[in-house]
């Protein structure tokens, strides 16, 4: 293993953006919870079940792309909802339309509450990136790069494969390993060569299934073994414990 913690096979990282740079992961869960509360009220009335901003984030939404949380919690409760259209109104009763009012909701909180990173994320980046490794963002959100910027981050990345990016190159998203994929190809290193680190199960599933050489699972909300079981190499709390110190 290296000072950075990583098999000295690995050429480059491949970072999620939410729970892993930025602390947004419960922002997140807070506009899922939101909006699916709302429609689960007008779909079945007060005595409905509220969506579980734990269990239910992390099992069903956390990792996966926008219309792809939308239908697999839906999915979970034995609901069916037309997709309608990506531009649908967010008062749409349809997975698009559900999706689009979750992201209102989540542009709103941080517009009020702004976005904060983690300083142990963005000094082990700078570390991966002063050893010549090349570093890639790896994010369902289509706001990733707007996220960036805001934390002054953009710089620490060569690559950026977010939701806008998916979608132009119709990459299906996690837990299927195509967008982290697509990262170290366009990186120009093999799968075996890069490094995946995220704290969402999807994101586990993921880096276990592209070949990736060495996956982290970053645990911010105690749920240590699940990372394992989905395929962590190794699962830390701060990527400051893996090392990189400069």
């Amino acid at each position: 293993m290296t000072e950075l913690g990583l098999p000295d096979t690995i050429l480059a990282c491949l970072f999620d953006l939410d729970g892993v740079v930025t602390k947004t992961a419960v922002v997140h869960a807070a506009a899922w919870k939101e909006a699916f509360d709302e429609f689960l009220r007008d779909y079945e009335g007060e005595q409905g079940r509220p969506f579980d901003a734990d269990a239910e984030y992390d099992e069903y939404v956390d990792g996966r792309p926008r219309a792809d949380g939308v239908r697999t919690f839906l999915d979970s409760r034995g609901i069916a909802l037309p997709e309608g259209a990506p531009d649908d109104p967010p008062d749409a009763h349809t997975v698009h339309g559900l999706g689009n009012r979750k992201n209102d909701l989540l542009l709103a909180k941080i517009r009020t509450f702004g976005v904060e990173a983690y300083e142990g994320t963005l000094r082990y980046v700078e570390a991966v990136r002063a050893h010549g490794l090349r570093t890639a963002i790896v994010s369902s959100s289509a706001n990733c790069r707007d996220v960036l910027r805001s934390v002054g981050a953009e710089h620490l990345f060569d690559v950026r494969i977010d939701g806008i990016v998916a979608s132009e190159r119709k990459l299906p998203g996690k837990p299927h390993p195509d967008t982290f994929l697509a990262a170290a190809r366009d990186l120009g290193v093999e799968p075996s060569a890069a490094a995946v680190f995220e704290d969402a199960l999807a994101g586990m599933d993921a880096g276990r299934a592209g070949g990736f050489g060495y996956v982290v699972g970053v645990d911010r909300v105690g749920q240590a073994a699940a990372l394992y079981a989905h395929g962590a190499d190794v699962v830390v709390e701060d990527l400051a414990e893996l090392g990189g110190k400069r």
